[in-house]
């Protein structure tokens, strides 16, 4: 059962709206007693780092999820501001992130830029993944994913990552440890191979 977290930022919906194309059985839960029957978890983020963290911890589900995800290793997907409070901490903000990924989510250089700067970084760009990993099975890589983003994950460890893009500097846009995944663009967004990875988290 793929439990899908809503703890008021996101596009529940929409994902929602995918797995239920797909004929897989989903749920979505807004307490840490609606978690219980997940076997797979997403949770979906938009908007600030400090606004996202403050709303997991007022719904009382960061200390459910840190027990499944970490102790009970059920398997995870962070999406857009929901990868980037895997991290650490954040440039964006001062509250702590889960740390279930060792490193840090900064703004993007826009120094390194050789063309006029333009930030966030929004629309459609290509994903070269650094490991053939089934998460990216059946993507259409060169088309790659929808973005909307101003800040990027760094990882402390060269192996946690999966996926990077170019956008002025090469980015991590999808990382990984054992049961933990997140991706910076908007599966829910980019049609076909949105679809196929969200399929692909499902068949884990």
């Amino acid at each position: 059962m793929i439990t899908i977290i809503n703890y008021g930022s996101g596009n529940i919906q929409a994902i929602g709206n995918i797995y239920k194309r797909l004929n897989i059985d989903f749920t979505i839960a807004e307490d840490a007693a609606g978690l219980e029957a997940g076997t797979k978890l997403i949770l979906p983020g938009v908007g600030a780092f400090d606004k996202t963290m403050q709303q997991l911890i007022d719904s009382g589900l960061k200390a459910k999820l840190d027990e499944l995800v970490l102790v009970k290793k059920v398997p995870v997907l962070g999406i857009c501001v929901g990868m980037q409070i895997l991290a650490k901490k954040s440039e964006e903000g001062a509250l702590p992130g889960l740390g279930w990924i060792d490193g840090v989510v900064k703004k993007i250089d826009v120094s390194k830029f050789t063309h006029k700067p333009h930030l966030p970084h929004m629309g459609w760009n290509s994903v070269k993944p650094l490991v053939e990993h089934p998460m990216l099975k059946g993507i259409d890589l060169e088309t790659g994913f929808y973005f909307l983003h101003s800040y990027y994950f760094t990882c402390t460890h060269p192996e946690n990552i999966l996926c990077t893009t170019d956008y002025g500097d090469v980015l991590a846009t999808g990382v990984y440890s054992g049961n933990i995944y997140g991706m910076q663009f908007h599966p829910e967004k980019s049609h076909s191979n949105g679809i196929q990875l969200l399929k692909n988290f499902a068949e884990l």
